[in-house]
């Protein structure tokens, strides 16, 4: 390995690192604005989308130059490939983080009659799928990817308890209150989709470290580790 190859490669870790920690950002904010009922939050989270998008475009520019000059090959080359799919997610992640914060401008200091649903569990369990999905990249631990797939199950399960609690709410009637169901409704299904891209990049750390395609495969992981 040329020296200039490596330090592409150690260029190419910092922009991931950067655009992770940019998303997670853009996350936090997300969920503490559906918590608190900030249209500020969202408003910041919307006006800013453009720089999850430019490094990823960056980033992706980037990775397509290295494996077309060196031909990387081996470990090298699975993270180069890794990389450019993992940009995508978190780059759908801030995507998702943005119509959660279109969500919460549409229902800002609004209220359904007799629906009220905390929305910090879920989003702290997403919030965390995301950071450990990350994790397991930088440190190339395949068994902490393992883990994350197996949280995605209590997502799903949690916005199938969202979706019950709406269906016992009723018709009130009320447009207003129509409209605000359904978009507390829709920020279960962002989340729930966050929780499905962290578990995607979680897959890719196990192709990375072990050379092993998981997708479609998470029955089988849960097997042996029974």
């Amino acid at each position: 390995m040329t020296k200039h190859f490596e330090t592409e490669l150690a260029a190419i870790k910092r922009q991931i690192l950067d655009l992770g920690a940019m998303t997670e950002d853009r996350l936090n904010k997300a969920v503490t604005a559906v918590c608190e009922s900030r249209r500020d939050l969202a408003e910041q989270i919307i006006a800013t989308d453009y720089e999850i998008d430019d490094l990823e475009v960056e980033i992706e520019e980037d990775c397509l130059k290295i494996i077309a000059l060196h031909q990387p090959v081996a470990i090298d080359l699975r993270f180069l490939v890794v990389t450019i799919k993992i940009n995508n997610d978190l780059e759908r992640i801030a995507d998702e983080a943005v119509n959660i914060a279109q969500r919460v401008q549409a229902i800002a200091g609004k209220q359904a009659t007799g629906f009220y649903y905390d929305y910090a569990p879920m989003g702290k369990k997403v919030k965390s799928m995301v950071q450990k999905s990350l994790n397991a990249f930088v440190q190339k631990d395949a068994e902490a990817a393992k883990a994350v797939l197996f949280a995605d199950d209590e997502i799903d399960m949690l916005r199938g308890e969202i979706y019950d609690i709406l269906k016992g709410t009723g018709d009130t009637g009320n447009i207003m209150d129509t409209e605000y169901l359904l978009n507390m409704f829709l920020i279960s299904r962002h989340l729930e989709r966050i929780a499905d891209h962290a578990t995607n990049i979680a897959e890719e750390v196990i192709y990375m470290v072990e050379g092993e395609i998981v997708r479609h495969a998470h029955g089988n992981i849960l097997s042996k580790k029974e």
